[in-house]
């Protein structure tokens, strides 16, 4: 199949870098966002979101004429789909409000021929009920749910299966999984990703593919999961947990992942609720890894209330308001600045709320602090650590594994990374 123009729906992490690669390959993209601050910023060849040399390439593929964003989709021979899937409420249910928002958009401009892939994240049976959306909308064009082989307009599915920091390579060099609702769909979407994607292309039906995702990602979290449950029975039990895990990975067979304050960003932290929520009654280790995760937040913020309340009994001049508190890290991972989901954000936003004194917060991938930590004050590291009392380390950042550890010597620390545990 020749596609001459690509369109890509939603211009995030996701959606932003996939535009970027498929335009340097010299083919036609048009990327489409709701945001126009978004579409004019990439107009002008710059970025909203940090990625290594992504700049480059949009800013490239910008000044070429292979690219450019608009706030509403317009005709194109392929449509990439990679829409936010976000959960609802307390009870975890799968909001595809941003997919069906897309799917209507994007029925409005069809043609006969047309292929659609949806990269979001997705519930087992989402491409499907997105595949009727369209065609609800599209009487006049038939799709293969209902017309098989033969249909007007091809869909499928294909998850993102990419590293934030990473994203440009692993675009390109990773498997993708490829799942078409019939075998004719499957083949029009390998064609595409052929374009751009060196990794082998693994075709399957669409269930399989959603499902592939959301298994990788709860295969991830269990395991992450059991060394948080692991560190909260070694703090009990006075055990150096990451002394422990050293050993015990000694091991030929054993390969324990180390513990943190939780789980974060737009994968893990969501996409397990998406099998819980469809098989409530299966899921069962599932939920257990989740919720094991979901409460290490809270167990980080009782630890350092109790060293709060250590500190104070060692001064007994000082008021909690005299107490200094410096969070290291905001971001769900080292090295980037995506804060979704991230457990570090859980634990400074409470902090805000709750600690009388000063807080300081080192984030250095971000420019300004959101608008729920406006109590508290953004500044670098070592001069965070200069003032505070207390020290907690959240995210393992480079830089904060460059710091001079000998300017810990004499503050109160949290670790819960383990990256301070040889000094």
């Amino acid at each position: 199949m020749l596609f001459s123009t690509v369109s890509v729906i939603g211009l995030g992490y996701i959606g932003l870098p996939t535009a970027a690669v498929i335009a340097s390959r010299k083919t036609k993209v048009i990327g489409v966002d709701v945001s126009s601050e978004v579409v004019d910023k990439i107009n002008s060849g710059e970025i909203h979101i940090v990625e290594p040399d992504l700049d480059i390439i949009v800013r490239d593929g910008v000044t070429s004429g292979f690219l450019k964003a608009a706030t509403s989709p317009e005709p194109a021979d392929a449509f990439l789909i990679a829409v936010p899937t976000p959960f609802t409420g307390k009870n975890h249910q799968p909001d595809l409000d941003y997919i069906e928002s897309a799917a209507i958009a994007v029925a409005k401009v069809l043609k006969s021929g047309d292929l659609v892939i949806l990269e979001s994240t997705s519930p087992v049976g989402a491409t499907e009920k997105m595949a009727a959306w369209m065609a609800k909308e599209r009487p006049d064009l038939s799709f293969p749910q209902t017309a098989g082989e033969t249909s007007d307009i091809r869909i499928a599915h294909c998850p993102e299966r990419v590293l934030p920091g990473q994203i440009l390579q692993e675009i390109t060099v990773n498997d993708r999984v490829i799942g078409g609702i019939t075998p004719a769909c499957s083949k029009a979407a390998a064609a595409l990703y052929s374009l751009f994607v060196q990794g082998e292309c693994i075709v399957t039906d669409c269930r399989t593919a959603e499902m592939s995702k959301l298994v990788e990602n709860s295969f991830r979290d269990v395991n992450i999961a059991f060394a948080n449950e692991l560190s909260v029975i070694c703090d009990k039990l006075n055990i150096n947990v990451w002394e422990l895990i050293s050993v015990a990975n000694r091991h030929p067979r054993v390969n324990i992942l180390q513990p943190g304050p939780g789980v974060g960003g737009h994968c893990i932290a969501v996409d397990p609720w998406f099998i819980v929520s469809q098989s409530p009654e299966e899921a069962r280790l599932i939920r257990s890894a989740r919720e094991t995760n979901d409460a290490k937040p809270a167990w980080v913020l009782n630890k350092i209330e109790k060293l709060k309340a250590q500190y104070l009994a060692d001064n007994p001049s000082l008021g909690e308001d005299a107490v200094s508190i410096a969070v290291l890290g905001l971001a769900f991972k080292p090295d980037v600045d995506d804060l979704r989901e991230s457990p570090a954000m859980t634990i400074a936003e409470r902090l805000s709320k709750t600690h009388a004194g000063t807080l300081l917060i080192s984030e250095p991938h971000i420019g300004r602090l959101p608008e729920k930590l406006d109590s508290a004050t953004l500044i670098d590291a070592a001069s965070a650590i200069d003032i505070a009392d207390i020290v907690i380390l959240l995210v393992d950042h480079k830089e904060f594994v460059e710091l001079d550890r000998a300017a810990l010597d004499t503050k109160v620390l949290l670790d819960t990374r383990g990256i301070w545990r040889e000094s």
